[in-house]
């Protein structure tokens, strides 16, 4: 937790939180803050800036925050990732997010198990507890955009190409002809398959609608390591 993040329902005036459970044990147990301890905190979907602790008892800690710096800049890529199975969707999850990805589809595709669908994860509070621990992780404050499409043809027929818009497209795919290009720059919007990756039909299909195939390499990767090297190779 390398910022704690504020909530409105923090505030007890305007410029003093109170925090009790998580967070609370993470600033006594973890940072063993003290009475006038400067820690990073931001407001969600506000701005970064710094707390004071000016209170701790034994179940709460009151901070004198000030909120004057900038979010760090999202990054320039429209994620458009197939499903995955709970443990790993965390992890992808966090992943992005922490790398300051602001918008992000979860498709169908043939090989997604239609059982991922009911997933407890995909409930809001389930998916909002990770995507707070990929801001914390960065320092960041603003939500990202999550979507949910639940067919391919439609979604791919339909939507692929506005959401590409002016950027580049690209599918990552070990047995692609094209190597992924290296510090472009212009905005990405990158297609992750699923566990298996996406068939050879999905695969042209996504490419007759602007998302070409490309490779990282000989050696396939799990998902999650997949998604952090592309974002690490493309900016």
């Amino acid at each position: 937790m390398n910022l704690i993040l504020l909530f409105k329902t923090d505030f007890i005036s305007p410029d003093t939180v109170s925090l009790n459970g998580q967070r609370f044990e993470h600033l006594r147990n973890v940072l063993r803050v003290e009475q006038g301890t400067c820690v990073k905190v931001g407001l969600l979907d506000e701005m970064p800036g710094s707390g004071e602790v000016i209170e701790l008892n034994g179940d709460n800690i009151k901070l004198r925050v000030e909120l004057t710096d900038e979010a760090p800049a999202a990054l320039p890529l429209t994620l458009i990732c197939a499903l995955q199975r709970p443990q790993t969707m965390k992890k992808v999850l966090q992943a992005v997010i922490a790398f300051g990805v602001k918008k992000i589809y979860f498709i169908a595709s043939g090989k997604v198990e239609k059982s991922y669908w009911s997933s407890p994860l995909l409930e809001e509070e389930a998916l909002r507890k990770h995507i707070i621990l990929g801001l914390e992780q960065s320092c960041d404050t603003l939500m990202p955009e999550i979507h949910f499409r639940r067919k391919f043809k439609p979604f791919v027929e339909d939507e692929l190409e506005d959401i590409v818009g002016d950027s580049i497209g690209m599918t990552a795919h070990p047995m692609a002809a094209e190597a992924c290009p290296a510090q472009v720059e212009k905005p990405v919007t990158l297609c992750i398959g699923p566990e298996g990756g996406f068939t050879d039909y999905e695969i042209e299909m996504l490419a007759q609608h602007a998302c070409p195939a490309v490779h990282l390499g000989t050696r396939p990767l799990r998902t999650e390591f997949a998604i952090c090297a592309l974002l690490g190779r493309l900016f």
